[in-house]
């Protein structure tokens, strides 16, 4: 059992019945070139973000944590982002920008293209989870809470693209299922400009969860006995 300081109050969760999420850090939302890019965001601020993934997933895992990895896209016909009938095919900015740049079409967020992969600083490990999702919330269409009830896990630690997105959404899903959700906050991105970060981040340390960072949140994971030090 661990305990660290998160906001509006401090977590303590087993490590082993806990998953740390990572949301679809992919080429498509963290590297130039990318779907995020070349539909007019900024993604110049996912490199510390990045690394910061790195960190927490791999105290996570020394630790005993499960770890799942979304991808979100579609196959490269796009059938399974929905038709007119959808309204993710008014609202996705990547279906949107291949509508405007019909050039595109079959590149963005098609999986098996460059644009769906992990970015290549962050690769999962053979027991780790990578699930692919077709809508924002990575519970929506996908076995995560019969893998999840089926490990006992009952806390999930969220990392990821875009924090007032895809991490809230997921967050938010977990929440009416009875899930503990925390956000390390500098282990997300926001699309959209900076308020849209902090608006998230109010609306889930104030209704759906809670708020830490990677540092605070690495350092509960080490044994007690890494920090003694031993005098000659």
């Amino acid at each position: 059992m661990i305990t660290f300081s998160a906001r509006p109050e401090a977590v303590t969760l087993k490590p082993e019945q806990s998953a740390l999420i990572v949301i679809d850090m992919q080429n498509a939302y963290a590297s130039p070139g990318g779907y995020l890019d070349l539909a007019g965001f900024d993604v110049s601020a996912t490199r510390p973000v990045i690394e910061n993934i790195k960190t927490a997933v791999s105290a996570a895992r020394e630790a005993g944590m499960t770890i799942i990895w979304f991808q979100n896209g579609w196959d490269d016909r796009y059938i399974e982002a929905g038709g007119p009938g959808s309204p993710n095919y008014y609202k996705s900015n990547a279906l949107k920008t291949m509508r405007k740049r019909p050039e595109l079409q079959g590149t963005l967020l098609a999986k098996g293209g460059w644009d769906y992969e992990l970015v290549a600083e962050l690769t999962p490990q053979p027991d780790d989870i990578v699930l692919p999702k077709s809508r924002y919330s990575g519970f929506f269409n996908t076995p995560l809470d019969s893998i999840l009830r089926s490990r006992g896990i009952r806390h999930l630690v969220f990392t990821g693209i875009a924090t007032n997105v895809c991490v809230e959404s997921t967050l938010r899903d977990g929440f009416f299922l009875e899930y503990f959700g925390v956000v390390l906050e500098d282990a997300t991105h926001q699309a959209g400009p900076a308020f849209a970060q902090q608006a998230a981040l109010f609306n889930i340390e104030t209704f759906f969860g809670w708020v830490s960072d990677v540092s605070t949140f690495c350092q509960a994971l080490q044994p007690a006995t890494t920090h003694l030090v031993t005098e000659e």
